[in-house]
Parts: structure tokens; C-alpha cells; sequence
């Protein structure tokens, strides 16, 4: 994708597009956004919401590639992912203005109960259309992809009646009362709801019996992919997990976990299997090497 630093420097009037890598795969992509609430549970961080509201956006193959494509996310909530990353000096709105591939809301295609599904999960801060373009690859490929915004743990989620959510949890881990278990614990959770959502005999998505929901995975990054693993031991349904470089908080247990598992980082800093391995300062090691190693030895199917 373009930088925002590359829309900064270009001349007025002449500000390139931000835009997303096409799709590889032979299927025009379809997108739509989906407002669920968990009425079973607590939100997590927000004491007085008496249930777990989610948005979810879904991207699968669509019948025809006609239609205007599906905006990267709000201008409220590119205000909001800037501010609070402190990057200044371009427009406020650059990152509502990237030009994505799938159409908003195109007609499913496929035949019922046919389509493998795959749920991705951002890292912490992060909004769920930051694995936009791995989505829109996936769905081009015939994947259904579900892509979630764990509520209060993105620097901005907008819901349809206005409102758009901060990033309370940051707060409470910064107060000691928001630790990497709860993390990964809560997203565990909102995954197994959405896969319910989606699997159930009232599904939520019109197009949802194209899902096999006997093919179910999960990939993440960061605090996204240390929940892989914590949501494939809450639910059986999740077959297969990635962990996109995030350090693992919950723990395998000692029979092990026969479940197709891969782990995706940088070769300099982590091999798996070959030990830990130190920064080129010799001084630091990061979380994830020592998470990933503990944990290779416990994966018991393909890794």
C-alpha cells in the first residue's frame, strides 16, 4: 500500500491514491459489515455495557466484480488511529481515502456449505481493516473471511448508530488490570461467538450456508495471533491456526495440540526448533522467540 508519508510530499491537488495490492486469485471479491451483540457476556473492559457488542467485516467470493468498492474504514475512525499513533502532517481522513479491492455488499458466490472459512483477528490498537488486503486475497481464492474488531482494544471501531469506541483496554493494561491472558481469553470468546453467528440455525450473514463449517480456521497478528491458540483450545470447531508474530499467552497443555499450526515471524530473530535466539545487540529477546519455542514442542500435528 502507499504511504501516507508519500501522500504528504505529493504536489496540491495531485495527492496519489493509498490503495491495496489486487487480489491473485481467479474470484471477484464481496464485502459487508456486520453488527453483532453477545447478550451471553460482559463487555470485558467497558463496566457498564452489560453485553459484548462486535463489528465484523466479512469478504467472500462475489457473483459479479460491478459495484463500488468497500471503503478501508471510516473517516472518524482514521482521525482517531492517527491522533493516537501521533502521526501528524497529512490529512486527517488519508486513511478512509484507500482504495480497497471488494465491492460493498456484491452477491455471494458459490454452492451451500462449500466455501472453507477463516477468521482474522488484528493486533492490539489495530482495526480489523488492517488485514483488509490478506481478506480480500483470501476471498478471491474462495475463502469466507471474517475479519473482527475485538471492541475497546482498537484505537477506533465505529458502529452504525454513530458511536465510535476507544481503546479503553490499553488503559487497563497500562493500570496492571488488562493483562495478555485477558487479552487473548476475551478474543478467544469473540471468536467463538462470531463462528456461532455465522454456523448457527439462525445465522446472522444471508450468505452464511455457503460456509463449511466443517472448515474452520483462525490467523492473526500480533495480540491477533497469540489468540490463535487460546481460541483453538476454547473451540473444537477451529481446525487449523497462524500466529502472525505474537508472543502466546495461553499455554498448551502437556498432551500437546494436534491441530495444524504454522507460526510466521522473522527468520534473523526466530527459527523454530533451532533455540533461542538474541537480537544483534546480544541484549534483547523478544516475547513471541520464547512463546513459539515453548510451543513448537507441543504442536503435535503439521507445523
Amino acid at each position: 500500500m502507499g504511504s501516507p508519508a508519500d501522500a504528504a510530499g505529493a504536489p496540491a491537488g495531485q495527492r496519489p491514491a493509498l490503495c491495496l495490492p489486487e487480489p491473485t486469485g481467479p474470484c471477484p471479491a464481496g464485502t459487508t459489515s456486520l453488527w453483532l451483540t453477545d447478550t451471553s457476556r460482559p463487555d470485558p473492559w467497558a463496566a457498564e455495557a452489560v453485553a459484548r457488542e462486535l463489528m465484523v467485516s466479512l469478504w467472500y467470493p462475489a457473483a459479479t466484480p460491478e459495484g463500488r468498492p468497500a471503503p478501508y474504514m471510516t473517516a472518524a475512525e482514521s482521525e482517531l488511529q492517527l491522533a493516537s499513533r501521533s502521526i501528524t502532517g497529512i490529512p486527517p481522513d488519508a486513511l478512509s481515502t484507500v482504495e480497497t479491492n471488494a465491492v460493498s455488499n456484491a452477491t455471494p458466490a458459490g454452492q451451500q456449505r462449500s466455501l472453507p472459512l477463516v477468521v482474522l483477528s488484528p493486533g492490539f490498537t489495530s482495526p480489523r481493516s488492517t488485514l483488509t488486503a490478506l481478506a480480500e486475497d483470501l476471498a478471491s481464492h474462495g475463502y469466507v473471511v471474517a475479519g473482527i474488531d475485538h471492541t475497546y482494544e482498537s484505537f477506533a471501531t465505529a458502529f452504525p448508530d454513530g458511536r465510535v469506541t476507544t481503546c479503553l483496554a490499553r488503559e487497563a493494561r497500562r493500570r496492571g488490570s488488562g493483562s495478555q491472558e485477558k487479552v487473548a481469553a476475551g478474543r478467544a470468546a469473540d471468536v467463538s461467538f462470531v463462528l456461532g453467528e455465522l454456523t448457527g440455525a439462525h445465522p446472522a450473514w444471508p450468505g452464511a450456508g455457503l460456509i463449511d463449517p466443517t472448515r474452520m480456521a483462525m490467523a492473526g497478528h500480533s495480540a491477533g495471533g497469540a489468540a490463535a491458540i487460546a481460541a483453538m483450545r476454547a473451540d473444537s470447531r477451529i481446525l487449523a491456526g497462524i500466529d502472525m508474530d505474537g508472543s502466546t499467552a495461553a499455554p498448551i497443555p502437556d498432551q500437546g495440540m494436534a491441530r495444524p499450526f504454522l507460526f510466521l515471524g522473522k527468520q534473523s530473530n526466530y527459527t523454530p526448533g533451532a533455540g533461542i535466539i538474541a537480537s544483534p545487540d546480544g541484549k534483547h529477546v523478544k516475547g513471541a522467540v520464547i512463546t513459539w519455542e515453548r510451543d513448537w514442542a507441543l504442536l503435535t500435528s503439521w507445523k
